[in-house]
């Protein structure tokens, strides 16, 4: 099973402040948020350790939503120390997701 980080307006900040983050803006209703679900729970267990695999439920976290601007879901960002450096908008392949992932980190 994954390890990924449900994510709240209470615990964001402090869990992207330090190292490398990947955030996933995503509700239950949407469907390609459903499909994108088990591909993160995979890169929780692949990147423990070494990346935060996060999940922002935007029915349950609208000020997080806006605050970052999403529009539409999913919606991926990437962090590194707090600031966004990335973002991808749509259902992404799993290799997309780590090549992307490897490359902040490295």
């Amino acid at each position: 099973m994954g390890k990924y980080i449900d994510l709240t307006q209470d615990n964001f900040d402090s869990t992207v402040a330090n190292g490398v983050s990947l955030v996933d803006f995503w509700a239950p209703w949407c469907g390609p948020c459903r499909m994108l679900a088990p591909v993160i729970e995979e890169l929780g267990a692949d990147f423990e350790g070494k990346a935060n695999i996060c999940k922002v439920n935007t029915d349950e976290q609208q000020d997080l939503a806006v605050k970052y601007g999403i529009r539409s879901i999913p919606t991926i960002i990437f962090m590194k120390d707090g600031e966004i450096v990335d973002q991808m908008v749509g259902a992404s392949s799993k290799q997309a997701l780590t090549d992307k992932l490897n490359s902040i980190i490295a």
